[in-house]
């Protein structure tokens, strides 16, 4: 017999065995001596009194053993060489849709303009520590793509391409901590997931297929409306059965080229802002009510969102634990992201608060056309550059300061390694992104005790939510609304919002062209 129940215990019972079976028990009505297993199906915490607790819901054995999990890597064999598929992009959408491939005997030859995992960490120090951006190789482009080296996070609200649960048990499989699997906001941190993209290219290799780093596409090889391959570092060719587009949503080069080869994409919302740093402390109190908080809790984070003047305005990427990264793709820009690493014990906590941008706020850059939006975000970005000294050094305003428009004396202190300077900026933002940020953060500080603090600095500026263009796909086929054969996937086609669900498209996109092709 098997029985589903919730149970409420403490941080400490949470991580007792013992503990967690005497409570399964008495929530299954049954003796402890009669449960085989206690198996973990979800676990979230409940901060809502004084003393924070575990909810947990479990699924308890009674006289019977769990069955095994399926293993994604045991259904593995090698591919048919004689079947093909082009991947551009080595991040969860590039590389799920390979290992489906592969599941289906299909050989993926997967480009990538940037570096493998262990080289790429060289090109971030040196953005970090001398300002010295790598246009093909930085925290957005390379193995693994942008979410590698900013976080990790891996929750997802995406439920309609398919189980999450899948995703979640392929990195595992990988080398993830199975608690991926339970958790209701699962982690894995910028310093372990490295490892996990690493050992999945090495199944993508095992089973036949082919990993091209370095390799920056330069051309689409179309004929009559149909993509039959790609050129890369403007010489050489790879062709395929279809190619899979999954550049992710900085591959402004990417965008250029496709309106150059007339290959219809759409200008579509986003969002821009700042990134807000508190002591980690402050949002410990704020949301469990203890300072210090229980060393068996982890470090806590929020969620938050208004609308101002129609216009959401919402926390993104939140980092508790955690640290600010220059992550520009480009010289002469300034670009922000949140990292954590695994344990996530840094004494700062940073999230994204920026607000939605639709084409029309773009209108000064019409003449873009679908190209508009991009204009605008780069805009900024430049911008905020030119405003300081040359380098990554980042604008930065203490939260009273800018909502009151004045200059801030000085700063606190700052997890930013490349440094911050004080700067005015409700001035170099857009007014209505500003204005919008001014209202939003006077509401938060009412409705989040100590959330509204001069120990608080906002750093500018946050603007790669998400891609500002989507290509145009049939909802059923996947394909290109115009070109056959060509497969737009993930963030950067406008279709995910993080890790899980670029994976999850990835995924879907790949079982596509299966049926499609083959």
């Amino acid at each position: 017999m098997i029985k589903i129940v919730e149970i409420k215990c403490t941080p400490a019972e949470e991580r007792d065995d013992t503990a967690i079976q005497q409570l399964a028990a008495a929530a299954s009505g049954v003796g402890i001596e009669d449960i085989d297993t206690v198996q973990k199906l979800r676990r979230s915490i409940d901060a809502r009194s004084k003393w924070p607790q575990y909810v947990l819901r479990l699924q308890v054995f009674i006289g019977e053993e769990p069955k095994p999990e399926p293993c994604f890597l045991s259904g593995l064999a090698p591919v048919d060489s004689g079947k093909k598929v082009v991947i551009v992009g080595a991040g969860p959408a590039g590389y799920f849709a390979a290992l489906e491939l592969i599941k289906a005997k299909i050989k993926p030859v997967v480009l990538d303009r940037g570096k493998d995992v262990q080289t790429r960490r060289r090109d971030l120090r040196l953005i970090q520590q001398h300002s010295l951006v790598n246009p093909d190789s930085n925290y957005c482009f390379g193995e693994g793509g942008a979410g590698t080296y900013s976080d990790g996070k891996l929750y997802t609200g995406s439920k309609k391409r398919g189980p999450v649960k899948d995703i979640l048990q392929i990195l595992v499989e990988h080398g993830a901590n199975p608690e991926i699997l339970f958790d209701a906001h699962p982690h894995i941190g910028s310093n372990r997931l490295p490892e996990i993209i690493a050992a999945i290219r090495e199944t993508i290799q095992k089973f036949g297929g082919e990993i091209h780093f370095e390799s920056k596409v330069t051309d689409f090889l179309i004929e009559n409306n149909l993509c039959k391959g790609v050129v890369a570092n403007n010489d050489v060719e790879y062709t395929g059965d279809a190619v899979i587009l999954a550049t992710g949503h900085s591959a402004r080069d990417i965008f250029h080229l496709l309106e150059k080869k007339k290959i219809q994409i759409q200008a579509k919302p986003f969002a821009m802002g700042i990134r807000v740093e508190h002591p980690q402390a402050i949002i410990d109190q704020m949301q469990y009510h203890q300072n210090p908080r229980n060393p068996l809790l982890p470090a806590a984070s929020y969620k938050i969102v208004t609308h101002k003047d129609g216009r959401a305005v919402f926390s993104f990427c939140m980092c508790p634990g955690g640290l600010i990264v220059p992550a520009a793709t480009a010289p002469g820009e300034i670009v922000l992201n949140g990292m954590s690493m695994a344990k996530r014990d840094s004494r700062f906590a940073n999230s994204g608060i920026v607000v939605a941008i639709e084409p029309e706020d773009a209108v000064q850059f019409a003449e873009y056309g679908e190209l508009r939006c991009l204009y605008y975000q780069r805009d900024l970005e430049q911008k905020i550059f030119k405003a300081g000294d040359g380098s990554q050094r980042a604008p930065a305003q203490r939260m009273p300061d800018f909502v009151e428009g004045k200059l801030s004396s000085d700063l606190a202190p700052a997890s930013y390694i490349p440094g911050i300077y004080s700067a005015p900026l409700q001035e170099m933002l857009p007014k209505h992104i500003s204005q919008r940020l001014q209202s939003a953060f006077q509401e938060f500080g009412k409705k989040y005790r100590g959330y509204f603090t001069a120990e608080a600095n906002l750093v500018g500026v946050e603007s790669r939510t998400s891609s500002p263009i989507r290509i145009p796909r049939d909802r059923e086929k996947f394909t290109h609304v115009d070109i056959a054969k060509l497969y737009p996937a993930g963030e950067g086609a406008g279709y995910a919002g993080g890790i899980v669900s670029a994976a999850l498209d990835g995924q879907a996109v790949a079982r596509a062209l299966v049926v499609n092709e083959y």
